[in-house]
């Protein structure tokens, strides 16, 4: 029986400026465990004194974790629970967004350097009981996180728990999320104790059930069969799954179990009632079908 269930091949969405890679939600499945979004932000090499448009500017969310993960650059993160701290390679910014929180996300390093940015961002759906909770931030830098290293294989866990290892990054539900280095010719099993799990080939190309796969696609497998990722080159794979949390209604920047409690985040950031980050507050962006915004965005 094969253990493959789904190869989804990222779709290319140009965010002005740079190009993303969208692999989730996607068509034919939604969610992994409780991961319902899934973005490869880059690789893109910046100029100096790239544009301000260039920037994330604050945007709201809600039922929700962010959590963004780079391999090369910095981003300037910004919310309205008062944190302001840059992310670099190998470090996680966690967000928790609950009932709301807005953030940014800037380039400001590479704008007046210069160089490369890639990186990984993925939202975590929040169980029912954790949805309309405090929202909050956590920065973890890289020795914060448990590193493990044998036969070819260098991986670090960003979240949750595997192979007896446990991050220290705060978690809403059981769930695992791994960057693994691996050499040409080294094979690794995929955690086994998660009814959904996927990898994403980040860079090179592996094999797993005597087929080949490169960078850009994530494989879906189905509970309970044993996978054993072969990297055919040296190649850089994220591992992601967990337990499902139900279903979830997604839209824009917005996540819940019900279209209700959505609707009601829209009409809330429409009307200005969602607090701006901190330090950065003069400007926002608006919901997608709404006209230009005003001056003053919370007038």
């Amino acid at each position: 029986m094969t253990a493959l269930d789904l190869v989804i091949k990222q779709r290319r969405r140009d965010l002005g400026g740079f190009e993303v890679g969208r692999v989730l939600p996607f068509a034919k499945r939604r969610m992994v465990g409780p991961f319902i979004f899934f973005d490869r932000m880059g690789p893109v090499e910046f100029a100096p004194g790239i544009p301000n448009d260039v920037d994330v500017r604050p945007h709201p969310h809600i039922g929700l974790s962010t959590v963004t993960y780079l391999f090369q650059g910095e981003i300037m993160h910004r919310d309205s629970v008062g944190s302001q701290q840059p992310i670099r390679p190998g470090e996680v910014n966690w967000m928790t967004a609950g009932r709301g929180i807005t953030h940014s996300e800037r380039f400001e390093r590479a704008r007046r350097e210069g160089g490369s940015m890639d990186g990984i961002q993925a939202w975590v759906a929040l169980p029912q009981s954790d949805e309309e909770g405090d929202p909050a931030f956590a920065h973890h830098s890289a020795d914060d996180l448990p590193v493990f290293e044998q036969h070819g294989i260098w991986g670090r866990l960003i979240a949750g728990e595997a192979f007896g290892y446990r991050a220290r990054v705060k978690t809403h539900s059981p769930m695992f999320y791994i960057h693994w280095e691996l050499s040409g010719g080294a094979r690794v099993q995929l955690p086994a104790d998660y009814p959904e799990r996927a990898i994403y080939v980040a860079k090179g190309r592996i094999e797993v059930e005597g087929k080949s796969f490169e960078q850009g696609e994530m494989l879906v497998f189905v509970p309970g069969q044993p996978v054993t990722v072969n990297a055919l080159q040296p190649s850089v794979v994220m591992a992601l799954g967990g337990e499902p949390v139900g279903q979830r209604f997604i839209e824009w920047n917005f996540v819940s179990s019900s279209r209700e409690r959505i609707e009601q985040a829209k009409a809330d950031w429409r009307a200005g009632r969602m607090k701006l980050p901190d330090f950065d507050s003069k400007e926002f962006i608006p919901l997608p079908s709404d006209p230009a915004p005003p001056a003053n965005p919370m007038s």
